[in-house]
């Protein structure tokens, strides 16, 4: 390992080893706009030169596009990395907005086929339940997936959005290597439930949208001003109209700690989850996702900034000061259902 190269953890008990920080590929192809496909896929070489292992998308983003995207990185360096992809989320070509959750036994194993087709695969390292439909016992659905790893098909299972509750439940039937929630400086709802359980149970935590898409990271402040009008974060509450003017003020202190440490916003966002870890007790793997070099070696820097017992008191406030739910129908979270 080279000085560059960040730490490695355990994804939960029996879990895979993987880099401390993962990548999120959904950007590349999916929900931010236009990509440059060939910066994006330098983006991940650069993420795999610096120790990153684990690699995050599932079948609903671009409607298959994105694992199709990654299907010649995972030829070329299968016994390299850490593959995670996730079922659950339908989406009708005909209107691409309306969502559907299916868990669905035979949903299941029709996706599982889709996504290794797709990823040019024979087994998925991570097989996450993207988002739980409460018709569906979640004992069921973790049976079915027991099903999957006993076909090899899955090496390890994980749940995303789920509760406490959810999380013990489906535990029960088959070990969970990780739990994917939203968590963030602005996010922190899964502390209550979540958190505590996963800690108890031996699950890693792998954070999405580490950077509150971004907006932690100073690069933009009003969503429907700055961005594109394909821009998911446009139908994000808190990222447009007086939401998003109030919530910009927040970031007061994050640049004062930034300041103070010589580092980018994004990178004290970073740390601050990265060290989440130490504070609650088991592993924490933030997907942090971009489509730029350079933004992962920003990115990968933040692991090695250790935020002082001063920083974390003035970092603390923040989330309670957030105005808008992080999507406008919280149904779709654990948060909604705790």
């Amino acid at each position: 390992m080279t000085d560059m190269n960040i730490a490695r953890v355990r994804l939960g008990t029996g879990g895979p080893e993987v880099g401390v920080q993962g990548l999120g590929c959904m950007g590349m192809s999916f929900a931010y706009g236009p990509t440059d496909t060939g910066e994006a896929r330098a983006t991940l070489d650069r993420a795999l030169e610096l120790g990153v292992t684990l690699y995050d998308t599932a079948d609903v983003y671009g409607m298959g596009e994105n694992e199709k995207f990654l299907a010649p990185f995972v030829k070329a360096h299968r016994d390299e990395i850490v593959l995670a992809t996730k079922f659950a989320l339908a989406i009708d070509p005909a209107e691409p907005t309306k969502r559907r959750i299916d868990n669905s036994p035979a949903y299941i194993r029709s996706s599982v086929d889709a996504s290794l087709r797709r990823l040019g695969t024979d087994v998925i390292d991570l097989y996450y339940m993207h988002r739980r439909d409460p018709a569906v016992p979640i004992e069921e659905t973790a049976g079915v997936l027991a099903e999957l790893v006993a076909a090899g098909k899955v090496k390890h299972i994980g749940l995303s959005e789920v509760t406490g509750a959810e999380l013990r439940a489906a535990h029960a039937v088959h070990p969970v290597a990780a739990v994917q929630s939203e968590w963030s400086l602005f996010s922190r709802d899964i502390e209550r439930g979540v958190v505590p359980a996963a800690a108890e149970l031996g699950v890693a935590l792998v954070p999405y949208s580490p950077l509150g898409r971004g907006f932690l990271t100073g690069s933009f402040v009003s969503a429907d001003k700055e961005l594109g009008e394909d821009d998911f974060r446009r139908q994000q509450p808190r990222f447009t109209g007086a939401n998003a003017t109030a919530n910009a003020a927040l970031l007061a202190p994050v640049r004062a700690v930034a300041d103070a440490h010589g580092a980018s916003l994004g990178q004290i966002a970073l740390a601050w989850v990265q060290q989440q870890a130490a504070v609650h007790g088991l592993p924490v793997v933030p997907i942090p996702g971009t489509r730029r070099p350079s933004r992962v070696e920003e990115n990968t820097a933040a692991t090695r900034i250790t935020l002082t017992d001063d920083d974390l008191a003035r970092l603390a406030p923040i989330a309670a000061g957030v105005a808008g739910n992080r999507y406008a129908d919280m149904t779709f979270t654990s948060a909604g259902r705790e």
